[in-house]
This record gives C-alpha cells, structure tokens and sequence, in this order.
C-alpha cells in the first residue's frame, strides 16, 4: 500500500500521496489530445504550433512521473520530473499564443492598427516568455533540493509574476487591436472568410485559462510549504491539469490554419482617397456604396 515517504530525515518532498487513478486519467487525456495536435501540425506545416506538440508531450511525461511517485514518494527523481515538466509547458502554450496574433494581424491587413508592429510584437512577447521559462525552470530545480525549497519557491513565483505580467500586456494589446480595427477600418467585414473573430475569441479564452492557472500557481508556491494548495491535491487537478487540458483543447477546435494573408483592393474616390478591400468577391456587392469611385488593384503580400 502506498505510503507518505521521508525524502532524507524528516524532509518530505511531498505534503500527500499522490493519486494514482488520477495521474493515469491525466496521462490518457494528454496523451489524445497531443496526439490530435501531431496530426493537424504535420497536416497543416504550421510549425508555430509546435510548442503545443511539445508542451503536451512534457505533461505526459510529467503525469508518468506523477503516477511513478505513488509508490516512490521518497525519491527525488520522479518528483523532480513531474514537478518541472508539469510547471513549464503552459510557458511553451503562451509562446503559440502569441505568435498567432501577429498571424491574425497580417491576414486582415490590421497592421496600423496594433499597438505593438506586428514585426516586434511576437518577439517581445516571446522574450518574455523565454525568460519567465527560464527563471521558472531554475526555480524548480533548487526546489527539489530540501535545504534550497523556500528560495526554489520564491524564484518560481518570480517566473510566474513574470509570465502574468506578459499575459496581461498581450491580452490589452490584443483586446485595443480588435476594437480599433472594427471600429475605424471600413473594409473590416469583407476579412471574416479569414475566420479571424473566431481566432481572436479562441486567445482571449486560452489566454484567460492560462493565467487563472499561473495566478493559482502564484498562490500555490507563495503560501509555502505548509498552505493549502500544497497540502491538498485537488487543488493541483482542478487549477493546473483540466485546465491546461482543455486550453490544448481550445486550441484544437480553433486551430489557426486559415490565418493567411489575403490579397487587398485598392479603390480610390473620386476625391482620391483609398479605401483598402479585401478582393474576395464582395466588390461587386460593395460597388454600390463607392457609387463615383474607380480603384486600382493592388496585392499586399
């Protein structure tokens, strides 16, 4: 029967005996849906969806870990797997994330309309994320060691304040970009065929998941050793695993293969300014609104 182990004299790397049906339930979700992003990622070459392969890929091994540790809970090898392949792919989640942003920018000609140009936008949010991994990476590690655990908390705090702070700059950047493109670009209803609302609604959603899950975190290491969270593994399943279950699965359901840049219409008023289109079919159905203009085609790649 499994039992609450001493890692060395009376140090405990864990506050309870971890689930065994629990972690094989996990194991088998993760593993199904990683594979159905394998699938669309191959099937569609879109390789900055590879985080999502390999961020799922860490947590099965992660919960393999989990369930190793049912018997063994006194061993540093199988707590120090699920611990850090479990804290660290919704870093690698973010990264997709955002660079599907900058996609959706291009592919409805939206540039001007972004806070951040589309060029850096990915890269300062990438960085971002890059960093939070890292600190949160380093974090867990000391954490494993009995004597350096209290510091190893508070470092991976420090990563995950980081990565809420870029959560929330991405989603302003992200919720200003749509409401200035609707309400000032006039050919902003010809994009839609681009499905890129229903693009911006799977990232608020993903984004809102992930950080409920980091500030869960937050309050999960900041209360130490001896807090609730860390006492009680409940809290652990429903803030951390079906939530990042169901942001993979998020993801999937929207998965942002239409996201390409679509060729643009040039047409000129009579009083030569330009209105931008989207050369889909509707310039016919619009002729009707710009009744005195003529327009030249041009492509915007």
């Amino acid at each position: 029967m499994a039992e609450l182990q001493p890692y060395r004299g009376d140090y405990y790397l864990w506050k309870y005996v971890p689930s065994l049906p629990a972690a094989i339930i996990f194991i088998i979700l993760f593993v199904a849906i990683t594979g159905t992003h394998c699938y669309r990622l191959f099937k569609t070459r879109l390789w900055f969806c590879l985080p999502f392969v390999i961020g799922g890929i860490m947590e099965v091994i992660g919960y393999c870990a989990r369930a190793t540790a049912n018997t063994r809970t006194g061993e540093l090898i199988p707590f120090i797997i699920q611990n850090t392949l479990i804290l660290l792919p919704p870093v690698l989640f973010a990264a997709s994330i955002y660079m599907v942003l900058g996609r959706i920018i291009r592919a409805v000609h939206g540039e001007s309309y972004s806070l951040i140009r589309p060029t850096i936008l990915t890269k300062i949010f990438v960085t971002g994320d890059v960093a939070s991994f890292c600190v949160q990476g380093g974090g867990a590690g000391l954490m494993a060691t009995g004597g350096n655990a209290d510091m190893g908390e508070k470092i991976i705090v420090g990563g995950l304040l980081i990565q809420i702070i870029m959560f929330g700059l991405f989603i302003v950047t992200a919720v200003l970009f749509q409401t200035r493109y609707q309400k000032y670009k006039v050919a902003a209803p010809t994009y839609d065929a681009t499905g890129w609302r229903a693009s911006m609604i799977m990232l608020y959603s993903v984004s809102a998941l992930i950080m409920v899950r980091s500030i869960f975190r937050v309050v999960e290491f900041a209360a130490g050793q001896d807090g609730y969270p860390l006492r009680n593994e409940w809290t652990f399943y429903v803030f951390d695993s079906v939530l990042m279950w169901i942001v993979m699965a998020i993801f999937f359901w929207k998965y942002p293969d239409n996201l390409k840049q679509t060729e643009s219409v040039q047409r000129i008023n009579s009083d030569g300014t330009e209105i931008s289109l989207v050369e889909r079919g509707q310039s016919d159905a619009l002729d009707g609104r710009f009744g005195n203009s003529s327009y030249a085609a041009s492509v915007s790649k």
